[in-house]
């Protein structure tokens, strides 16, 4: 990179962060003090809440089922949790699993372990008590922190390892120190600067396989986030509710760039879609951060249900986690305007593109283009760049990349940039389609063909609420089609309805062979169909 290039990047940075208040006139006496803050803790949760206690002590940080909590009462309560936690023997570089809800002790426990430069590993609240075993197992993390509700899924786990508990429900007798009880105890003063920052551990969503931990520290400066705002257009001091899980990355984003703009962060531990209208309307919330079957499931509502609500006060829907159906992402944006950006990306390569309302809008479908400081490229499967137009593997490049998976291995390099494990398309305005999972492309009859392609081209009927479409195997052409689908409300489309809706918007061969019918579709935490179960049925 050249020296112009490098100012150029760190002037757009400034005033990205300036745009998005960020940045901010300030007091000269608390300037030095946030700047001594991120001296000492840099682009961590420590610093987040630290400066924000700085710079707006007694403005509302979190607010969830137990009420509102200061960004003063966030960064005192941390650092009573903080000290409690290493009088236990907790410390720099020991990992720590977290399996909660979104609420204020997931929030506390995330800062004080950053704080004490602890490692985090985020557990999946869907997870078996096996698969919780089998991860800590390989993780190894030192301690978990849970809500009481999963004391029974985490009790292989917790026998060799502390627990803290981060909620409890009325009649809960928990076996392990409660986080309140923690804090109540804690020393308030100032925690000391760990010699390095914590490690996040981000789990993959497993929906092909085991999860793995995808490693990755802490960004080292403020670029990425920059690169975010200047393409969704979040500000400092606003409301957001965070309805997509934050163990997951999407909604783990979200709260860290709340952090950085001062946010106050509106949560609620368990996802119900009237509630999350309502939650909007009475506490003003200017972005709602979602996974797109929330979308899917608010709209689901009666037009009269959705009307008690008034979300005028939305600036920004965020969506990612899982595939946006184009005829989705025009439902919400002609009910709730033109307020929805998605994000399409991975745990491994953090994002690759962003598609605003107007993408979205002169192109159903889209993954939007790349943002500042992002490479996107489609190589085939000799690792060849393929032409504009040409379906071909997805790599992508940026600074949020991961490190690798915890337990060895990585994805495909080409040309420093890293898989995605996705395939798609260019159009000509450079705006970049997923075509489906490079492992889904199905072989049928000697043609190619990805499922995502006939899951749109089937969502679009009217009487199709959601639809997912696998292999299987064929003695005659390899393999062939099956649809599974969702009908909406009471309609009675026939599945040769549904088949020659395909075939009037697609080539014939990508026509299912077969259609079957289902109440709804197997779905993890984050939304994203869980195909492996609906192999066989």
């Amino acid at each position: 990179m050249t020296v112009f290039e490098q100012i150029s990047d760190k002037l757009f940075t400034v005033r990205t962060l300036v745009d998005a208040g960020f940045i901010s006139p300030t007091r000269p006496d608390k300037l030095v003090r946030i700047a001594r803050a991120l001296q000492q803790w840099g682009p961590t949760p420590a610093a987040g809440y630290t400066t924000s206690a700085i710079r707006h002590p007694d403005e509302a940080a979190i607010i969830d089922e137990l009420g509102t909590l200061s960004f003063r009462d966030v960064h005192e309560r941390t650092n009573a949790l903080a000290h409690a936690l290493a009088d236990r023997g907790l410390g720099e570089g020991d990992g720590v699993a977290i399996m909660a809800r979104n609420h204020r002790g997931f929030v506390e426990a995330v800062v004080a372990l950053s704080k004490l430069g602890a490692d985090a590993l985020y557990l999946n609240t869907m997870f078996s008590g096996p698969q919780i075993a089998e991860v800590c197992e390989r993780e190894g993390p030192k301690a978990i922190v849970y809500d009481a509700e999963f004391a029974g899924l985490c009790a292989g786990a917790l026998k060799t390892r502390q627990g803290y508990v981060a909620w409890v429900d009325p009649g809960d007798r928990p076996d392990h120190p409660v986080l309140e009880d923690l804090i109540a105890g804690g020393d308030r003063g100032n925690v000391v600067p760990p010699a390095e920052s914590g490690r996040v551990t981000i789990l993959t969503s497993g929906t092909t396989g085991t999860p793995k931990g995808a490693g990755r520290k802490q960004p080292d400066s403020l670029e990425p986030a920059a690169q975010l705002f200047s393409m969704i257009p979040l500000k400092a001091r606003e409301r957001t509710h965070i309805a997509a899980p934050m163990f997951h990355s999407w909604g783990f984003l979200h709260f860290t760039l709340g952090m950085g703009l001062s946010s106050t962060l509106v949560l609620r531990r368990r996802f119900d879609p009237e509630a999350m209208l309502r939650t909007v309307d009475q506490e003003r919330c200017s972005v709602l951060a979602v996974v797109p079957v929330m979308l899917q499931r608010a709209l689901e509502l009666e037009p009269e249900t959705i009307a008690k609500y008034d979300l005028s006060c939305l600036r920004v829907i965020a969506a990612s986690g899982s595939a946006l159906p184009g005829g989705l992402a025009t439902q919400v944006m002609d009910r709730f305007g033109d307020v929805l950006y998605n994000l399409y990306g991975s745990t491994e390569v953090s994002w690759a593109t962003i598609a605003t309302p107007q993408d979205m809008r002169q192109a159903p479908g889209t993954a939007g283009r790349p943002p500042r400081g992002t490479i996107v490229r489609l190589y085939d499967e000799a690792g060849r760049p393929v032409p504009r137009g040409a379906t071909g593997r997805i790599f992508v490049g940026n600074k949020m990349a991961f490190e690798g998976y915890t337990g060895g291995g990585g994805k495909e390099i080409i040309d420093g940039l890293l898989s995605s494990g996705d395939v798609g398309h260019f159009d000509a305005a450079g705006r970049l389609f997923v075509d489906g999972r490079d492992d889904e492309m199905i072989v049928s009859g000697g043609e190619n063909v990805f499922p995502r392609e006939i899951e749109d081209v089937l969502a679009r009927h009217e009487d199709v609420e959601e639809v997912a479409v696998i292999g299987v195997e064929d003695e005659a052409f390899g393999q062939r089609l099956k649809a599974f689908v969702v009908r909406r409300g009471d309609a009675e489309v026939t599945p040769d309805e549904l088949k020659a809706h395909v075939k009037a918007n697609t080539a014939s061969f990508k026509v299912p062979r077969e259609v079957v019918f289902l109440a709804e579709l197997p779905r993890n935490a984050t939304g994203k169909v869980l195909k492996r179960d609906l192999d066989g049925r």
